[in-house]
């Protein structure tokens, strides 16, 4: 966390005289789409002796959540050859890497090859493997694509008094409060927070609870940016 952060940094500049140039934490984020999209790409280069072609038709849908990227062929009557279809999923797993919106991994799409075309001479691996990569960027773009972001299950152990302060202040970290129970003399705090809206909270907690209070958290899993906070984001990656 943050305070190892700290130590790690002190150590640094103290012990081995180190003048660090210390950069803000940043947000793993992730994207993934929203919207059913038919896509059709031709890959057409023509120089001198033999070019490229290929010819690629792809639906690009959301999958379920945690599934992943999902390729399926389902190419009839031998419009693709077979020996070019890993060359299509290769194209299509190569843009999974950076999402259209901030450049991060995309998440839990599914892709199914429904048509395409190939030439005798001009096509080949690569004609469609670049086929599918473009196919691919223009189907994400109109995809309805959107940022997702880190929740956090985060747990505040904290003596009665401070209860409404910490509360209030995880609240306006965008937190949402999944329960309360007691734990001795201690009331414990259960809330999701967006990873984003925790850093800093390490000396916010100490400080409302005059040092009383501690907190433990983890990743738990990816939810869509609200809208006015993933203009923010994208004005931050643009």
């Amino acid at each position: 966390g943050e305070l190892h952060l700290d130590i790690k940094v002190d150590i640094l500049k103290r012990t081995y005289k180190v003048e660090a140039n210390i950069g803000q934490p940043q947000v793993a984020y992730r994207e993934t789409i929203s919207r059913r999209v038919e896509q059709d790409y031709t890959h057409k280069k023509q120089t001198g002796g033999s070019g490229q072609f290929g010819r690629v038709k792809m639906i690009v849908e959301p999958n379920e959540k945690n599934a992943g990227l999902t390729f399926e062929n389902e190419v009839v009557g031998g419009n693709i050859p077979k020996e070019f279809i890993p060359a299509v999923e290769k194209g299509v797993e190569s843009v999974m890497s950076s999402g259209p919106l901030i450049g991060f991994p995309i998440l839990d799409v599914k892709v199914t090859l429904i048509d395409g075309a190939y030439h005798d001479v001009d096509s080949s691996a690569i004609a469609f493997e670049i086929a599918a990569r473009m196919c691919m960027r223009e189907a994400l773009q109109k995809a309805a694509p959107k940022i997702l972001e880190p929740i956090m299950a985060v747990e505040v152990v904290t003596p009665e008094d401070y209860t409404g302060s910490v509360i209030g202040d995880l609240n306006s970290r965008r937190g949402h409060i999944q329960g309360q129970d007691m734990r001795g003399n201690a009331n414990v705090i259960k809330a999701m927070v967006p990873l984003a809206n925790m850093f800093g909270y390490v000396s916010s907690l100490r400080s409302m609870s005059q040092g009383r209070a501690q907190f433990t958290m983890q990743f738990d899993h990816y939810a869509p940016v609200p809208n006015n906070v993933a203009d923010e984001v994208k004005a931050k990656y643009a």
